[in-house]
């Protein structure tokens, strides 16, 4: 089968790999649409793996089961998660599924911009979801994501009514955006320094967009009756939004740190002025199953809407330049490769 072996960024080379066999408990998935994360051009974290087939937001039919595999069958259209939970361990128990050992361990053969992968037994049993008939190969590529907003704004106390501020319109920070609307937040702003995300933010449901070259919190203010956030999310990791995002929150608020930032990197933070302000500061990472079946069910009824996010489809041939369009980060937004064309 033809794989996209990522070397770096910018040396993706289409190489050829035998099909994997589903062994007991495991299932064979042809893959009809993985989308390109934000994650996967982080050079820093990936360079020293390569060379690996990256791709984790996926989908596709079922064409292979294994022995005690009951609940699936081939023909079945599917998406599936690469990253699973123990459910048994300290941190699992205590709700904290997405620092497990067994989440951070698993993943799957050999990832999603390739013709198949194999799903491992743990994957089959908490990690693959059937895809209603409403749901299309590429919607799905957006469940694993939006788990990860999902999980990141329950972590934040997102409350109905809440003004909330999202820093960065990229992919997650457009997904934060319909997830807080869908959650009954009230006003909600955007920034970007880009006009073409801008104009995203805008179609898919921020109520103000703001140039983030500007002055972030006092244009809030203006706009917000003369308050901060409630809840401030920030989705990229450039320092100077980080900043911005301790500077947009309200007395009392919550800052989400979504994304993180090049190793080393490191951040003054007046701890006096979050003690006197009561500014809670949260972290987060991945989803757990719960949050995929609720980014399942929300895509699927339409709260979410993904299909306007979606900028390019391409072949597995040109997963190159998926990942130019991604790392640059200019006018694209989301982009599937089709591993099948």
């Amino acid at each position: 089968m033809r794989v996209a072996m990522y070397y770096n960024n910018s040396d993706i080379r289409i190489e050829e790999m035998p099909v994997p066999q589903a062994g007991p408990g495991e299932l064979l998935m042809r893959v009809e649409a993985s989308g390109i994360c934000g994650s996967d051009v982080m050079e820093w974290y990936r360079k020293a793996k390569a060379p690996l087939v990256l791709g984790h937001e996926v989908a596709g039919i079922v064409t292979a089961v294994g022995d005690g595999v009951k609940r699936f069958k081939k023909g079945d259209r599917i998406c599936v998660i690469h990253h699973v939970p123990c459910n048994t361990c300290h941190y699992c128990l205590n709700g904290h599924h997405t620092v497990c050992d067994t989440l951070r361990q698993t993943r799957f053969d050999p990832g999603g911009f390739a013709e198949y992968l194999r799903a491992p037994a743990i994957n089959v049993d908490r990690g693959v979801f059937l895809l209603p008939a409403e749901v299309s190969f590429e919607d799905a590529t957006f469940i694993e994501p939006l788990s990860c907003v999902l999980r990141g704004q329950r972590r934040a106390r997102l409350q109905p009514g809440h003004t909330v501020l999202i820093i960065g319109s990229g992919i997650s920070g457009l997904l934060h955006i319909q997830a807080a609307r869908a959650l009954g937040a009230g006003r909600i702003v955007a920034t970007d320094i880009t006009e073409f995300r801008l104009e995203a933010a805008t179609r898919l449901g921020a109520d103000v967009v703001i140039n983030g070259r500007g002055d972030v919190p006092s244009l809030l203010r203006k706009v917000n009756g003369g308050m901060l956030a409630d809840l401030v999310i920030v989705s990229t990791g450039a320092v100077p939004a980080i900043t911005q995002g301790i500077e947009s929150v309200e007395r009392g608020g919550t800052v989400l740190l979504f994304a993180p930032t090049e190793p080393g990197v490191t951040i003054p933070i007046s701890l006096n002025d979050l003690w006197f302000n009561g500014t809670n500061l949260v972290t987060t990472y991945a989803g757990a199953p719960a949050d995929v079946a609720m980014a399942l069910e929300l895509i699927r009824a339409r709260r979410v809407e993904v299909q306007g996010m979606i900028t390019h489809r391409l072949p597995l041939a040109e997963t190159g330049l998926g990942f130019k369009l991604v790392a640059q980060a200019q006018e694209s937004i989301k982009v599937i490769i089709e591993p099948q064309k």
